[in-house]
Order: structure tokens, then sequence, then C-alpha cells
């Protein structure tokens, strides 16, 4: 028991005065590659842990040199050690106390690829004999992918429905957070808002959602995205705007109306012509002597496939009239009647012929000629047998 207890002391004790400057682990977390816009901007994100623990901002120094050569410094807390191409163009944006070691670079050039690394001084002070603990971050660097032109907005534009609410959302990446581009629109106006995003590794992306309600005078717009990045470089982009109306049946409603109304019209006009129609025949059968009868007696009258009474017929008629009637009774011959009917409702008073046995009698023609008179009485004539 005794061993174990004197062997925690001395642990103990070890610990006690071990230095935390030789205790501690140097570490940093730097992106490995970044892309930079030229003439703008780019911020390099750095992070560290150190031997000392945590110790203020004022007891720590932050560096930023090229990797082949300690002595081109990039940044430095004292303006005079820094690279006159570099002195305005950098300044650390990260709090060294909170072991942020991020780096920000204004007006980028083609020559600032680097690569570059970070180093820090940590100030300890021992019986107020202050001394300095350096190391640099060779194996944690950044190196710069120059960028000529600025990244192209992105747009998801989709078919709009008139009358309803639609969005479009146009974004665009940047690796510089502290001065993020600037989204605007033209062609159309409407409600805006935006939304910044961290995908890591240095890279972000700013997305501007524009929302309005389009209408049909939108159908086959332009709606452009621009998009300015710092040092006043812009660049953009534009989508035709497809807007579809909302479904409208007016174009088969007012038709289909329009027809059914004309035939139910029509319908009730043709009923009412039969009605009208079937009650004047009703009353035309109704009354004495329906003229559909006459119609029909007229038409059997003309029909010109029934023959009239021949000649010989109408001397049959003629001759049993004659051996009918009564004694004493004349017959006038002069006339011959057209119809059979009235005929022999017609009394004559002509004088009776005499038999040809009983008065004979001659006639000369001849002579009724020579006197002068061309008149002939067939009155005076004697008929004999039937005519």
């Amino acid at each position: 028991m005794d061993k174990e207890r004197k062997m925690m002391m001395f642990c103990l004790l070890l610990a006690g005065v071990c230095s935390p400057v030789f205790c501690g682990e140097w570490k940093a977390s730097v992106v490995k590659e970044l892309d930079a816009l030229v003439s703008s901007c780019v911020v390099i994100p750095c992070s560290f842990t150190h031997p000392g623990g945590n110790l203020p901002t004022s007891r720590l120094r932050g560096i930023w040199h090229r990797k082949d050569k300690r002595d081109k410094i990039i940044y430095h807390e004292e303006k005079s050690k820094a690279l006159d191409n570099f002195k305005v163009r950098t300044r650390l944006l990260g709090e060294l106390g909170h072991n942020n070691c991020t780096l920000e670079i204004t007006k980028i050039k083609n020559h600032d690829n680097g690569p570059f690394c970070f180093r820090i001084e940590l100030v300890v002070s021992e019986d107020n004999n202050p001394t300095k603990e350096k190391f640099s971050y060779v194996d944690e660097c950044v190196t710069l992918n120059m960028l000529p032109k600025p990244p192209t907005p992105e747009l998801n534009p989709k078919t709009a429905i008139e009358g309803q609410p639609y969005t479009v959302t146009c974004s665009v990446f940047h690796t510089c957070p502290s001065h993020v581009p600037k989204l605007s629109w033209t062609g159309r106006t409407g409600q805006v808002s935006e939304e910044h995003k961290d995908i890591r590794s240095g890279n972000w992306e700013i997305q501007s959602i524009f929302t309005f309600v389009p209408e049909e005078k939108d159908d086959h717009s332009q709606i452009t995205c621009t998009a300015e990045f710092f040092g006043q470089i812009t660049s953009s982009k534009t989508f035709t705007l497809y807007v579809k109306r909302t479904q409208n049946y007016n174009h088969i409603i007012i038709p289909s109306a329009v027809a059914a109304g004309t035939a139910l019209i029509f319908g009730l006009l043709c009923i009412f012509m039969a009605k009208k129609y079937k009650k004047r025949i009703a009353e035309l059968q109704n009354q004495d002597g329906s003229v559909w009868n006459r119609l029909s007696r007229m038409s059997r009258r003309l029909r010109p496939d029934r023959p009239g009474p021949s000649h010989s017929d109408h001397r049959r008629s003629i001759w049993s009239r004659f051996s009918r009637r009564p004694k004493g009774e004349t017959v006038d011959f002069g006339h011959t009647p057209n119809n059979a009917t009235s005929c022999a409702d017609q009394k004559v008073s002509k004088p009776r012929f005499p038999s040809p046995k009983s008065q004979p009698k001659s006639y000369n023609y001849k002579e009724d000629l020579d006197d002068g008179d061309d008149y002939v009485n067939t009155a005076d004539l004697n008929v004999y047998g039937n005519i």
C-alpha cells in the first residue's frame, strides 16, 4: 500500500510540474483548396490548438506567410512586417483567444494563389521574464484557385399558374462571406427574401426567393436575376416565364347553353304548332259536311283514271226512260242532258211521236233546200226504232 501511495503522489507531482508548453499539442485546421474570384475577395477559414491552453487574445500573435518562405508574410498584426502588396488587403477575422485564425483577402490578384500557412506566437510569463513560443502549421496550408469570371446564378423556374402565388429561387456560390453577393430581380415586381448557407469547406451559398402572383400579361415575359459580387463584379441569368391559364370552361358552357336554349325554344314552338294544327283539324272534322268528305268526293270526280259515261250508255239510259214513261207523257229529244240524275227529274211537254204505221210521212229534202230556206227542222223528221 505504501508503494501505491508513493506512485500516485509522484504522478500528481509530475503532472503539476509539467509545463503546458511541453505537454500540449500544436494542431491547425485549414482548407486545402479554395476558389477565389479575381478582383473580389476570399475568406480562408482556419482554426488551431496550442499547448498553452486558453489564453487571451492579447497574449497571442497570429501570422500568415507563404509556405516556402516564412519571411514572406502576407498578414501580421504589425502592418509594417507584412509585404507591401498585402498590407491593406489582408485582415484577421477570427478571435485568436477562441482559436479562430480565419483570414480575409480582398482585391484578389492573379498571383495570389499561395499556398499560405498560419503561424502562432504565444507570450508566456515566468518570474516576470516573458518568453515566446512560436509554431508554424506548415502541414495545413491553403491554395487558391483563381476565377477570372464570376459564377452564374442558378434558377429553378417552373410553369406558373395564373392567379396563384408563384415562387422562383435564384442562388449563387461564393467564398467571401464577409462581403455577401447581392441578388436582385428585374422584369417583375414581387416579394423577395434571402437565405445565406454555409455549405462547408469555405464555400457559401446565397439564395434569393422571389414570390409574386402571375397574370395573363406575364406569359412569355423575361425575368432576370443579377448577382453583384464584392468589387462591383456582376453576373446574371434570364428565364422566360410561362403562365398557364386557369381552367375555364366558358368556351364550352356558353355555346352549350345557347344550343340547349335554342333547342328548347324550337321544341316548344313545334309542340305549340302541332297542338294548334290538331285543334284546327278537329274543328274542321266536326263541321257539317266535312271538308275531308268534300275533298274526297271532289278528288273522285277529278281523278283522271275514272272514265265518264260512254255514248252508248247515254243512249241506253234515254231509251230506258222512254220505255218506262207513262202514256200521254212526251219526251224532248232536242236536248240531251249531261247528268242522268238531273234529266230524270225533268218533265217535257213535247207532242207524241206518231206511229210509223198510222201516219207515214214522206220528206223531200231536196225541195226544202230549193225553197231558199236553209233551216231544217229535225223535229219534223220521223224517228223510228231505237235512238
